[in-house]
């Protein structure tokens, strides 16, 4: 994994994940392969039937020199036709959108982003998530000191 988005999950509700490719130069690679990559402000949309990563912050690669890439340019996502459909269809309706999650490299080395369909969170929604989170903490803790 290069990179994972934890505030995603505070800030949004996740219905559903689509893994999908992203368009990269080779000094990107070379940077995500260093972990040099921030997804705090980065989402996606669509725009004129193809999707695209806005926000993520690729640091530059060094050794590139002279063939460094622009750090926070707009990058294009690979999806298949019907996913694409799927997804423009649930951004359409009110309050949805595209985060990405997670960007990592698979087993052959190709890299991936992992996007949510997300709703944003209230503020009662999020601190009843620290709520539930911190009994269920408080819980886990007491089970393991009985099991002793």
């Amino acid at each position: 994994m290069v990179a994972d988005n934890r505030k995603a999950n505070h800030k949004y509700e996740i219905f559903e994940k689509i893994e999908c490719g992203i368009v990269l130069h080779g000094s990107e690679v070379k940077s995500l392969r260093d972990g040099k990559l921030s997804l705090n402000e980065a989402y996606a949309h669509t725009r004129d039937g193809e999707l695209w990563l806005v926000g993520a912050d690729i640091g530059l690669y060094a050794q590139a020199n002279s063939m460094n890439h622009v750090p926070l340019r707009v990058r294009k996502l690979l999806v298949h036709k019907r996913d694409l459909l799927k997804l423009e269809a649930k951004t359409n309706e009110k309050g949805l959108s595209l985060v990405p999650l997670r960007i990592y490299f698979n087993e052959r080395g190709i890299a991936k982003v992992l996007l949510g369909i997300g709703k944003g969170k209230q503020m009662h929604d999020k601190r009843e998530d620290l709520k539930k989170r911190d009994t269920d903490r408080d819980i886990q803790r007491e089970m393991r000191k009985k099991n002793r």
